[in-house]
């Protein structure tokens, strides 16, 4: 059973930045898929960023050029870093591991951006 972790989430000003971090409860990213989704009430969760398990990237058109996810396998930790922050990337943001039909994700980790 996959157990992912996030962390790093909070309150900051427009223009801001954030690392949000996702503890794996082990050295999965090599293998599967990690992703980072978000969640702003009263829509519906959205792909921000995707990192394959050999290390390909694909971002959602709205956060391009200003967040970047990465990973650190000697860590079982993959990451979000976050920058420019807009009021729009407030949401409950999401770590998510998948492999063909597995698909775990975390708890969720809370980003306001204030205006």
């Amino acid at each position: 059973q996959v157990q992912l972790v996030e962390s790093g989430g909070g309150l900051v000003q427009v223009g801001g930045s954030l690392r949000l971090s996702c503890a794996a409860s082990g050295n999965i990213f090599t293998v599967y898929t990690m992703g980072w989704y978000r969640q702003a009430p009263g829509k519906q969760r959205e792909l921000v960023a995707l990192m394959t398990n050999i290390g390909s990237t694909n971002y959602a058109d709205s956060v391009k050029g200003r967040f970047t996810i990465s990973r650190d396998n000697a860590k079982n930790t993959g990451y979000l870093q976050m920058n420019s922050l807009k009021p729009e990337d407030t949401a409950v943001y999401y770590c998510n591991a998948v492999l063909v039909t597995m698909s775990y994700w975390g708890q969720g980790t809370q980003v306001t951006v204030s205006s």
